[in-house]
């Protein structure tokens, strides 16, 4: 079984909870939900890395070479990291400081509800963010996934002033379902 968790996890191991109960951090989650199941084998993964393997594979990041970077936007900022089609693990890139604040405290879909923010304002934060993003990495291409994929010609064409193609996840937000997958099934 695959299992996508949203903080840094190494060897089935949970790193990080940002966005959940800090009773996670190093906590053995392969593990315990393998227990959990009766005693079958559990991988367990970041889940925007999981979403990010599944675009490279089957979606808008299928074939691309050079620097690639899935970013979801749901209760956080996701992201996956890929150079020449190989993951970066638990970038973690929601985090970075933006305007003295963990970015996805200004541009994730949960900030945008929470401060009623209109598209056009939500846009501007995203595009803020990903101008930092991209001075950072100088990727060729963002994929946007999470739940707002679906919504991507709402706000999507208002980000101006990024080098980098912007397309949203084809996969939007199944794409960390079918990563997990494809992660158990390499077991």
């Amino acid at each position: 079984m695959g299992i996508t968790f949203p903080g840094v996890v190494t060897g089935g191991i949970t790193r990080t909870a940002a966005n959940v109960d800090k009773g996670w951090i190093d906590k053995d989650a392969a593990r315990l939900l393998g227990d959990r199941i009766g005693g079958s084998p559990v991988t367990v993964l970041n889940d925007a890395d999981a979403a990010g393997v599944a675009e490279m594979t089957f979606g808008a990041g299928r074939g691309r070479k050079g620097t690639v970077i899935m970013l979801t936007f749901g209760t956080g900022i996701g992201s996956a990291l890929f150079v020449d089609g190989r993951l970066v693990p638990n970038t973690e890139l929601g985090h970075l400081e933006l305007h003295g604040h963990d970015a996805e405290k200004r541009a994730s879909t949960k900030a945008k509800e929470d401060a009623d923010l209109s598209w056009p304002h939500w846009a501007r934060r995203v595009q803020k963010y990903l101008a930092h993003v991209e001075m950072l990495f100088s990727p060729e291409l963002f994929v946007i996934g999470g739940g707002v994929s679906r919504k991507a010609e709402k706000f999507l064409p208002l980000i101006e002033d990024i080098r980098a193609e912007i397309v949203p996840a084809e996969l939007q937000n199944n794409a960390g379902i079918v990563g997990a997958a494809m992660a158990a099934a390499g077991r």
